[in-house]
């Protein structure tokens, strides 16, 4: 973590307006450090800015990540204006260096950012109920919106392959034949589980391929939690945590929603009779993301969303029982087992949207 004493020379290097009164750690995040910065201005009292040291271990290519920021966010204030929006609460506002950057960095290499502040709104782990999914639905949706005519060309990919289901099976596979820390034996029941699917691994990304499904710029993690929400009208206003936008498949995204909103226990629960796919739930999160893109997805993608939602489930629980498999070296784990529960529970999810799959299209069909 930093200190005090390395704060100064990070603050001048800012556009901040005012002049400083304290700083403090912000969040509950656990890939960057995050620090909320209160500046008084004479007229208007304290406002507040979002100060972050980019994580190098998770991105390494910071830069790359900060143009794709940029051009993501210079693109939406065009549709933010369009519609009448706000310009300082619908979008995160990047605060320019000094020197007109996005970012800065220092001797060391350490890259530091800075965001406005989004007052009287704020994000939730859990949802407080079937409207609070829907308005988050909404916000991705209409994120999705604002990206549907930014050409994925104009993005760098930072993660290549991120959302490959088949490139992820490749991966498995390995796992199971090097069985590096002789557990195969052990989790026979999920292995043939992931075989038993594995004809289906690269559907989306096969009919990307011959052009059924464009690729798109897409946000890539669009859970809840990266939601603001409006305190007193309980809107989604602003969609944040655009480190993995580039380009990358709507089915993907719209399930990814789905996967980590529409189960009511915990990714980890050990007690799957806990774990369930909520039809209500996923009904809301269509209603919300099809309101304000039927018009801007093509018939492809929108006959996949209920499939892009079960092939990720699928591809993330492939990936904590491949950790589990090599050792559990990728995920950090807190308990014996952490990534086979972790798995158990995104399959668990699985048969579940299987058994509920014919009701998953209707739902979709009806808000298309």
């Amino acid at each position: 973590m930093s200190t005090a004493s390395d704060f100064p020379e990070i603050l001048q290097q800012f556009q901040f307006e005012g002049n400083f009164s304290d700083i403090a750690p912000y969040g509950t995040g656990h890939i960057h450090e995050t620090y909320a910065a209160r500046f008084r201005q004479r007229d208007s009292g304290i406002h507040r800015y979002i100060l972050q040291k980019i994580n190098r271990f998770v991105f390494k290519e910071p830069e790359k990540v900060m143009q794709n920021i940029e051009r993501v966010t210079v693109h939406m204030r065009k549709w933010i204006m369009a519609e009448g929006g706000d310009l300082l609460r619908n979008t995160i506002n990047l605060i320019p260096t000094v020197d007109g950057k996005s970012f800065y960095c220092t001797e060391n290499g350490e890259y530091w950012r800075a965001f406005v502040f989004i007052e009287g709104a704020q994000t939730y782990q859990i949802a407080k109920s079937l409207d609070h999914h829907y308005h988050a639905a909404r916000a991705f949706g209409k994120f999705q919106k604002y990206m549907s005519d930014l050409p994925v060309e104009h993005l760098h990919v930072t993660i290549p392959d991120f959302h490959h289901t088949g490139k992820r099976f490749e991966a498995f596979i390995r796992a199971v034949e090097e069985d590096q820390s002789n557990r195969a034996s052990s989790v026979k029941s999920e292995i043939d589980f992931a075989y038993q699917r594995a004809d289906e691994t690269t559907k989306l990304v096969d009919l990307s391929r011959v052009n059924q499904i464009p690729e798109r710029v897409t946000h890539n993690d669009t859970k809840l939690d990266n939601v603001m929400v409006d305190d007193v009208t309980g809107e989604g206003i602003c969609v944040i945590d655009l480190d993995t936008v580039m380009p990358g498949l709507v089915p993907f995204d719209f399930g990814d929603s789905v996967r980590s909103g529409a189960n009511p226990a915990l990714e980890d629960e050990p007690d799957l009779s806990k774990v369930c796919f909520a039809l209500p739930i996923f009904d809301r999160l269509a209603r919300g993301f099809l309101e304000v893109t039927k018009d801007c997805l093509t018939p492809v993608e929108l006959d996949h969303l209920a499939f892009g939602a079960k092939l990720i489930t699928y591809e993330q629980g492939l990936r904590f029982l491949t950790d589990h498999l090599n050792g559990d070296v990728y995920y950090k784990t807190h308990r014996d087992n952490h990534n086979l529960d972790r798995c158990r529970t995104q399959f668990k999810l699985v048969s579940d949207m299987e058994a509920s799959f014919e009701e998953m299209i209707k739902i979709v069909d009806k808000y298309k």
